[in-house]
């Protein structure tokens, strides 16, 4: 039995490099397909495996114990969610307010998501190269917002490469999850950090202005500067899964914070008097915006996201 690590996902086969260096394509034993996950994909890029090598080929025995993982709803019915990525320092979600349109709400469900599962999360906000003054004064706002709740965010260019130095300084040396909606620019910007990466990227679709899914499976790329980053397909939806409605407001650090000071220790910060979340929104020191978007999360988990 070898040890090895998964570095790429294609639904039926696995790349897994060994300890050796070596990279070889493997199989999951059949008892994994059988043992009531719920998952469209037991093993995940990132995983830590035991492998057995039957010459060019193996089969993955066993998964480590995953320190985390980020997880969504999966667009296949017939199973209940998808594994992401596993045992990763930090997720950079890269967002864009050109090309295609940003959506606060994707942005909250992911970093709900990564909050669920102790991942620290970044916002790249990036084409900036392509913001007029308008979109600029927006971009202020839309940070602002994120920082207030306590999230790092770093507007970038990869065009023109404005800010890429701040990227690998934060990837160096760490496993980093790098995702986000198609089109917003992640292959084009690890392309511009690492040069030796050479993903193939597409020119956005000029009448729908929305992106082209350039990369069709997770992968776990080393970079030259130290460390990996797993490159996803891109995400046009976030499905919550994997815990309560109730705890949903546990994963907007915000609202987490000000819950202590409500009336009532089960306040669903919906309808209740005296409710220290919706004073704080009221006064605008909570974002309304994340707000809504939380009270759509709480209103979709407790309908077509239930677990």
């Amino acid at each position: 039995m070898e040890k090895g690590l998964v570095i790429k996902s294609t639904g039926s086969w696995f790349a897994v490099r060994k300890q050796d260096g070596l990279v070889i394509n493997c199989k999951i034993k059949g008892s994994f397909r059988t043992r009531g996950i719920r998952n469209t994909n037991p093993v995940a890029v990132g995983d830590h495996v035991s492998l057995i090598v039957d010459g060019s080929h193996g089969v993955i025995w066993e998964i480590e114990p995953r320190k985390n993982y980020i997880i969504r709803k999966s667009s296949n019915l017939s199973k209940e969610t998808q594994i992401i990525a596993a045992n990763i320092d930090q997720a950079l979600l890269v967002v864009t307010l050109v090309f295609p349109k940003l959506s606060t709400e994707f942005i909250d469900r992911f970093l709900v998501t990564a909050e669920a599962y102790r991942i620290p999360s970044i916002l790249i906000f990036n084409k900036t190269d392509l913001y007029d003054e308008q979109k600029m004064k927006e971009l202020q706002i839309i940070k602002s917002v994120y920082e207030r709740a306590g999230y790092e965010t770093i507007k970038i260019s990869a065009e023109d490469r404005t800010n890429l130095e701040m990227i690998k300084n934060l990837m160096k040396d760490k496993i980093s999850l790098i995702a986000g909606q198609s089109g917003v620019g992640k292959s084009t910007i690890l392309n511009a950090i690492d040069s030796n990466l050479n993903l193939r990227t597409e020119i956005i679709s000029k009448s729908h202005k929305t992106g082209k899914h350039t990369t069709t499976y997770a992968e776990m790329h080393l970079l030259d500067f130290g460390g990996s980053v797993i490159d996803t397909p891109g995400i046009k939806g976030f499905g919550l899964v994997d815990f309560e409605k109730e705890e949903i407001y546990h994963y907007f650090p915000e609202i987490f914070k000000a819950s202590k000071n409500c009336e009532y220790n089960n306040c669903s910060h919906t309808h209740e008097t005296n409710c220290a979340v919706k004073n704080l929104v009221e006064k605008g020191r909570i974002s309304e915006t994340r707000y809504r978007n939380y009270l759509k999360i709480l209103e979709d988990k407790g309908k077509k996201y239930r677990g």
